[in-house]
């Protein structure tokens, strides 16, 4: 299993922000099997998680066409920065509380 974490600092997050990464975590998950899609802002801070069961597929979903367009309006309209980290899960562990 991978993990892609994308760290950013944001500006300018309108409604179409949100409809848009609507409509990218519906992409992961449908089309290419993401496994699980968070995310979560603080302020100006965003942190989003996903987790992909190969490379891959995260190379697929990096190259699909409406997500390169999104990234293209982020980078241009909602991002003052990010960064990118596609890691190696070597352990899980969880726990259900009752």
């Amino acid at each position: 299993m991978y993990a892609v974490i994308f760290i950013a600092e944001t500006i300018n997050l309108d409604k179409n922000y949100h409809v848009m990464a609507d409509k990218m975590r519906e992409l992961a998950m449908d089309k290419y099997d993401c496994t699980s899609f968070t995310s979560v802002t603080e302020g100006s801070k965003e942190i989003t998680i996903s987790y992909w069961k190969s490379q891959q597929q995260i190379s697929a979903w990096k190259q699909d066409k409406e997500h390169i367009k999104a990234q293209n309006i982020g980078k241009k309209k909602w991002y003052k920065k990010y960064d990118i980290q596609v890691v190696k899960v070597l352990r899980e562990y969880s726990k259900a509380t009752s």
